[in-house]
């Protein structure tokens, strides 16, 4: 408290503005008063003690002897994929002016907490239990009808899009541009303008809503910028190895030219690949213990990540999105340097084609070839030994179809 009497400082907090403020500055958080609550990835709820509480103000010092206010926001998060939960919990943990009150993962539980909450913003999913993201927001604009909403979802449909907007949602972020957009789109939403993801900026969404409270809304719509990065060259590569020696040097020469550029690279691959590769680029002088805890390399195994999205026998689209924009979200998140790119290397058509499943193989590549041509993401795929030999001209000729690069060594 820097010597300043408690009651001076609560003095100081009466005088404040009372209208809204962000403030983002590095300035020392006053400690002793418990209205400031923790923004941690545990995304706890208050109890019922704190719940009347949460819309009073916290203190942050100016450093030239005052204070000001910060006006606590409150948001619900609802996503029924956990990792993507915690994703964006760390996320929006950034801005010290959000306070997250709960989180949840089914379309009841959504509608039942918004109610007991009222939160100022819900972070909504479409894909979720019991009923979906959709239905839920309809039915807390009923319950909870100061509550702004703003989807995030894996749907890119513009069609979905004029719906959730129709009925009354604030703003809506394709899952798999989450890292570039959220906080963006957080800020523009609560500011009471709607926010459009980049990817719809084609699209007229002017139409008007079915929901009353949205005439407190600005008429103009906030579309996201195109990104920089949807002007890099598509980069989907596919290799066919003579052996796993071969395999792994091609592996080490792409992950370890994202890491020592300080960017990031995801590693899709079978247990003895990536212990071999760790050890290929642990040998080049990388610090790839550090790049792990900073969220820079992310190495999966092929099989246990396959099996999150594949439904019948096959990828499902909508499953594979959320799975890769959730990892490509948090590589992205974690990267440091300007321009931001990600890598993403490994097993996991080449796994389906061993399993005997090459049309499925054929469809993940495909899946494959749209994250790289969406995202800031560069895609190596690599087919071991005996692959070629082993299919028909007609499979080989639909895989290489699938990529922008095809190799052999």
């Amino acid at each position: 408290m820097n010597g300043m009497p408690r009651m001076k400082v609560q003095e100081i907090a009466m005088r404040s503005v009372e209208s809204d403020f962000s403030y983002q500055s590095p300035a020392t958080i006053v400690d002793d008063l418990s209205m400031r609550g923790r923004n941690d990835l545990s995304c706890g709820t208050w109890n019922s003690e704190n719940s009347q509480q949460l819309n009073c103000h916290s203190l942050t010092w100016t450093g030239e002897g005052a204070c000001l206010q910060i006006f606590l926001r409150r948001v619900l998060v609802v996503d029924d994929y956990e990792p993507f939960r915690r994703f964006i919990c760390s996320t929006l943990g950034e801005k010290p002016e959000l306070q997250i009150v709960g989180q949840v993962s089914d379309g009841l539980q959504a509608v039942q907490t918004a109610k007991e909450l009222q939160p100022d913003l819900i972070v909504l999913d479409i894909g979720l239990t019991s009923v979906n993201g959709i239905e839920a927001a309809r039915r807390i604009r009923r319950v909870s009808p100061a509550s702004k909403i703003l989807f995030l979802s894996q749907e890119s449909s513009a069609d979905v899009v004029r719906e959730s907007l129709g009925l009354g949602a604030q703003g809506y972020v394709v899952k798999a541009d989450a890292g570039s957009e959220l906080l963006t789109a957080v800020d523009a939403v609560l500011r009471g303008e709607r926010f459009i993801g980049h990817r719809f900026s084609g699209y007229d969404f002017s139409g008007p809503s079915d929901d009353r409270s949205s005439k407190d809304l600005r008429s103009s719509v906030f579309f996201a910028p195109k990104q920089q990065t949807l002007d890099i060259c598509h980069h989907h590569e596919v290799g066919f190895f003579s052996d796993d020696q071969h395999l792994l040097n091609d592996f080490a020469r792409f992950v370890g030219a994202a890491l020592k550029a300080g960017n990031a690279a995801i590693v899709v691959a079978t247990e003895s690949h990536r212990d071999s590769l760790l050890r290929k680029l642990q040998a080049t002088g990388l610090d790839v213990r550090a790049a792990i805890e900073q969220g820079r390399y992310i190495p999966l195994d092929a099989a246990e990540t396959v099996s999150t999205f594949m439904v019948n026998g096959v990828p499902d689209p909508g499953k594979f999105f959320e799975v890769t924009g959730s990892l490509i979200a948090e590589a992205t998140k974690a990267v440091k340097v300007k321009p931001v790119r990600v890598v993403a290397c490994g097993e996991c058509a080449p796994l389906l084609w061993s399993q005997g499943n090459p049309e499925a193989a054929i469809r993940l590549e495909h899946l494959w070839d749209e994250i790289a041509q969406s995202n800031a993401v560069d895609v190596l795929c690599g087919y071991p030994a005996g692959f070629r030999d082993s299919v028909g001209n007609d499979v080989l000729n639909r895989i290489c179809a699938e990529h922008s690069t095809v190799y052999s060594s």
